[in-house]
């Protein structure tokens, strides 16, 4: 699973804002010819990402290059059952990834574009969030 080498601060701030607007940055594909973008915003776990990668991989036989955009960065916490209120900040549960609408979550190339529709389809299935299918145009 994707989990960061090394971290500036153990625990974040979880984020009062939510994630507002669109994706300005990683919002191109930029290596292989299709790519799965999310439609919604939202946070995707290393779980869930590892599995749309299994997904993909398994959909094209191994054969292609896939290409992963996004990286969980994000420390998520949580305190123990039935533990009382206050005595600090949970430990570390998981990492996420936080995501933007038009956000390029996975692209791949090297298979016919129905193959990769299927895969991208199924890796799709794996996320928290609303995605779509997107070709690379041809200049």
């Amino acid at each position: 699973m994707l989990v960061p080498k090394k971290t500036k601060r153990r625990k974040w701030h979880r984020g009062r804002g939510g994630l507002a607007g669109t994706a300005q940055v990683g919002s191109r594909i930029s290596f292989g010819a299709f790519a799965l973008k999310a439609e919604t915003a939202g946070e995707l776990s290393a779980r869930q990402i590892e599995a749309a990668r299994r997904a993909i991989s398994r959909s094209m036989k191994r054969g292609g290059k896939t290409w992963i955009r996004i990286f969980p960065h994000k420390p998520v916490t949580q305190k123990a059952a039935e533990v009382p209120m206050g005595s600090g900040k949970g430990s570390v549960e998981l990492y996420v990834a936080s995501v933007y609408p038009g956000t390029i979550l996975f692209e791949i190339e090297g298979i016919p574009e129905e193959s990769a529709r299927e895969a991208l389809r199924l890796a799709g299935h794996k996320l928290g969030i609303k995605t779509r299918f997107v070709v690379k145009h041809a200049l």
